[in-house]
């Protein structure tokens, strides 16, 4: 039946529609009832306490013959985790092998000329590990982990920090406060390198190129 659902830390919506029975996302995300919430937010992320309503399941009748078998097949958009990876002097870890580790799958990759990957991934995952196989930087064979559906949105200072330190402007963990001063140093140094009026806050001009910068 009909219901609502409070988002927790590390859902994105292919998650919660898996959970609720849902093979597409858009059923519940293009509903009038979250019409504010698309508003605000994106699909893949959402931000704890946000409330989505979820429908309910419509029932679909097939006609077919009962001395057949039948094959039904399921359609729906694919979870693509994207990634660009970059060296320790922001330049693109090109055509680089790599592996990507989520849920007791491997892939095989390799980076593009911008460094970077993209791969289909179940709408279930939540955590990976990338490991890159080349020689031409320091972080050969290092394992970086990845949390899939963790990213707060740009208008939270939390999701300030997380993009901050994904683009390595913010050094302390993503997923603590740290102090005011080291963040307050880390906007000024994203600040001065894309141009931007240099005052340490992160207003909606910051956060907007900031989001712009980061991809999402």
């Amino acid at each position: 039946m009909a219901s609502l659902h409070t988002v927790v830390q590390g859902e994105h919506l292919s998650r919660i529609a898996k959970r609720y029975g849902f093979t597409d996302y858009r059923v519940i995300w293009e509903h009038s009832r979250n019409t504010a919430l698309r508003s605000k937010r994106n699909p893949n992320v959402l931000f704890p306490g946000d409330e989505i309503f979820i429908p309910d399941r419509e029932v679909r009748e097939e006609l077919r013959g009962t001395d057949q078998r039948h094959r039904f097949v399921t359609k729906g958009p694919s979870l693509k985790l994207r990634l660009v990876v970059e060296d320790l002097y922001e330049k693109p870890v090109a055509q680089a092998p790599c592996e990507l580790h989520v849920e007791g799958q491997v892939h095989r990759l390799t980076t593009d000329a911008r460094g970077k990957i993209e791969v289909d991934i179940p709408p279930t995952a939540e955590f990976a590990r990338l490991i890159l196989k080349t020689e031409e930087t320091p972080l050969e064979n290092l394992a970086i982990p990845l949390k899939i559906g963790h990213l707060d949105p740009v208008e939270q200072v939390s999701g300030q920090r997380a993009r901050l330190s994904n683009l390595g402007y913010y050094f302390a963990p993503a997923d603590a406060a740290g102090g005011p001063e080291e963040f307050r140093l880390a906007v000024e140094e994203f600040q001065c390198d894309h141009g931007l009026r240099v005052d340490g806050v992160c207003g909606p001009q910051t956060q907007g190129k900031l989001k712009a910068v980061h991809g999402c």
